[in-house]
Order: structure tokens, then sequence, then C-alpha cells
């Protein structure tokens, strides 16, 4: 009864995020449904959740574990070969370029010069470097970060990348005599935090732009699965020097086994539109209750410095993003 209250509870609120999310005002910002359902879970788990949390924090942590797990396998289902080939070598090494460095440099600037816990810092990384927050969830088992961690690197994929959106749209009338409408496309996909801030910003320049731009990004989300293996292996070693074992996340695995699968096209377009829905929802169910878990008075003794290491990140993304993306121009050119 515990899982099955706690299930019901997070249900309720990914669909008031949805039913947001669809709203005027939403759509206006580009607030998707799963920024929504943490805001509306943190609203409930700061006021009403504390009286009922002893009947429902089974499904809660099922929420946040099992169906955060399906959801990610099936985020699969949004990529496939064909769409990398579509935007070439060119995306696919730009992407990996500003996978890398952006982990790294966000590593060397929460730890060693903001000296901020390291499992937030590996989260925020996670998000920058991939595809905002499914990606901090998704690496959030890797890390063992606790909730009010998770939520802070969420806010700031959030922040960061909502400033993403309207800041490209302004860059690309100055930045176009540099990088063509192409490679534009790439260096949004490449350094904008979530998919839906990319689709925003891409669609406000062009439809040439945007669908390079979400290619380009579906293209680093399909790195997520060897960036967590790698990530599993890092964490391994940082604890037990050299001797460290990689423990291979295995939804990491079936996420990229998923993505593989649907590039065979063996599934009708509609029940793969189905299947994405489907993971849209178990993703919100997921967010809800990251949200319900988390306590402002725990992302507030955070302090300012994440808010410092996003914005730190945010400048590398746009103006290191920019020259790599410039390179990588002239590199394909040749």
């Amino acid at each position: 009864m515990n899982r099955i209250l706690g299930g019901v509870l997070v249900g309720v609120i990914a669909f008031l995020a949805l039913q947001l999310s669809q709203t005027e005002l939403a759509q206006q910002f580009h607030f998707s449904a799963l920024t929504l359902a943490v805001v509306l879970g943190m609203v409930l788990g700061n006021t009403l959740y504390r009286k009922i949390e002893n009947h429902v924090a089974a499904g809660i942590a099922f929420a946040k574990g099992k169906v955060l797990y399906l959801g990610i396998i099936l985020y699969g289902f949004n990529i496939t070969l064909q769409d990398i080939g579509a935007v070439g070598v060119n995306a696919v090494a730009t992407d990996a370029v500003m996978l890398i460095s952006t982990f790294l440099i966000t590593c060397a600037l929460g730890i060693y010069l903001l000296k901020i816990d390291k499992q937030i810092v590996y989260l925020a990384a996670s998000g920058c470097s991939i595809c905002g927050a499914a990606a901090v969830m998704a690496a959030a088992p890797v890390v063992k970060g606790e909730s009010h961690k998770v939520a802070v690197a969420v806010a700031l994929v959030v922040i960061f990348g909502t400033l993403s959106m309207f800041l490209y749209p302004m860059l690309y009338p100055y930045l176009h005599h540099y990088l063509s409408a192409h490679q534009f496309g790439i260096y949004a996909g490449s350094s904008i935090h979530e998919v839906a801030q990319v689709y925003a910003a891409g669609g406000n320049i062009s439809p040439e732009v945007a669908d390079t731009a979400v290619i380009s990004k579906m293209i680093r989300v399909m790195m997520l699965a060897p960036f967590l293996v790698m990530l599993s292996w890092w964490l391994q070693k940082d604890q037990q020097g050299n001797q460290g074992k990689v423990a291979i996340p295995w939804f990491a695995v079936l996420f990229i086994m998923v993505a593989l699968f649907n590039s065979l096209n063996l599934l009708p377009a509609n029940w793969v539109k189905w299947l994405t829905q489907l993971d849209g929802i178990l993703l919100m169910l997921a967010m809800s209750a990251l949200g319900l878990t988390t306590q402002i008075s725990a992302v507030r003794k955070a302090g300012i410095k994440p808010l410092l290491l996003g914005a730190l990140v945010f400048v590398w993304l746009v103006a290191g993003g920019f020259v790599i993306n410039w390179g990588m121009q002239s590199v394909f050119r040749l």
C-alpha cells in the first residue's frame, strides 16, 4: 500500500506538471514538464510531504530508482544512427570534444578552485556536458548523490540552459559571419544544456539550424552510456587508487542497446512515438519524486558557490564552444 500511495502521489504531480507545461506561459518560456515536475515536487516536499512521508516513502523510492532506470533505458528510442549520419563526422567530433572538455573544466573549477562538494560537481558536470536534467538523474545512481545535491545540479541546468535559449538567437546575427548555419546548429547542440532548450534556441533562428542543433544534441545524448561507464571507473579509481574496478551501470548499457535497436526501424513509427511518450512520463515521475525528497534548507546550505560554478561553465560553453566549433568547421572544410 505504501508503494501504491507513493506512486499515486508522484503520478498526480507529474500530471499537473504536464498540464502546466502546455500553458501559454510555460511554452513562452520553454519550461519543460520535467522542470515543472521538480518544482512542484519541491513545493509539496517542503510543505505537505513531511506529514505523509511514512505512508508514501516506499513508492517515492521506487520512482527514484526502478522507474528512473526504465526511463533512461527507453530514452534510447529518441535516437538513431541515421540521425548521426545526417550531420556527419563533424558533429560527432565536436560533441565529443565539448563533452570531455566541459566535464573536465567543470570538475577542475568546482573541486579545486571553488572547493564544492564532489558529488554536486560530478552531477553538475554531467548535466552541463551531456543532456541536462536527464543526465543529472542518470548520473545520480553512479555518483550516489543525495536528493538535495541532485536538485542543486538540476537547478544549474535549468537556470543557465534557459539563458542559453535567449542568448544564442541574439548571437547568431554576429556569429554567422564565422559559423555557417549548419555549424551554428552543431554549436547550439554541442553547448546548450537541455534538448528542449536546444530546440527552442534553434527554432528561433531557422529550421536548418534547429534540425542540425537537435540532431547534434541527440548525438551528445547517445554518448551518455559510455560517459557513465567512464564516470563509474573515475569514481572507483578516486576512492580506491589505481585498484579501482569499473562498476558498469547496466541501465546505461541497455540505453545504448535500445538506441541501436531503434536504428533498425523494426518497430512501427506509432509504437516508437508511444514509447517516447511513455519515457517522458517515467522521467516526470522520477523528477517528481526527486522534488518531493529535496529540502530547501539542504539546497540553501550549498551556498552561492554552485551558482558561481554554473555561471563559469556557462561562459565556457558559450565562448569555448564557439572557438571549438569554429576550429572544427575549419578542420572539416580541409
